[in-house]
């Protein structure tokens, strides 16, 4: 009898083992790609985005080792996403001022042009 309750507790730790999440590893490091491709273009804390992404990936972060992986995962995502619209309005706002630029080589030359005319 003993044996049987003893084969029932295993099994409901087994059920219990598989019902937890796993550790989000692959998505930590995913974030931190994030981040740093968002830090490498320029974007910084000044950005509210760049500061939620870094803040959300340093949550996350506490998580992982107390094992509270649902909230982790949640959080790295989060992140990634913060980060990555952090770099593209970065790039956005580099590719607006290099448009300027262009548009006023264009009037420059535009004017020489009809100058000569």
């Amino acid at each position: 009898m003993n044996i049987r309750y003893l084969c029932i507790f295993f099994a409901v730790l087994v059920l219990a083992g598989c019902a937890s999440d796993p550790a989000p590893i692959e998505q930590m490091r995913l974030t931190e790609k994030a981040v740093l491709q968002a830090r490498a273009v320029g974007a910084s804390e000044q950005l509210p985005e760049m500061l939620s992404a870094e803040q959300d990936f340093a949550r996350a972060q506490k998580n992982m080792p107390e094992h509270d992986y649902k909230r982790a995962r949640m959080l790295a995502e989060q992140a990634e996403l913060a980060a990555r619209l952090a770099e593209a309005q970065v790039l956005t706002g580099k590719s607006e001022v290099q448009l300027s630029a262009l548009q006023a080589q264009l009037t420059r030359l535009r004017k020489q042009l009809g100058d000569l005319q």
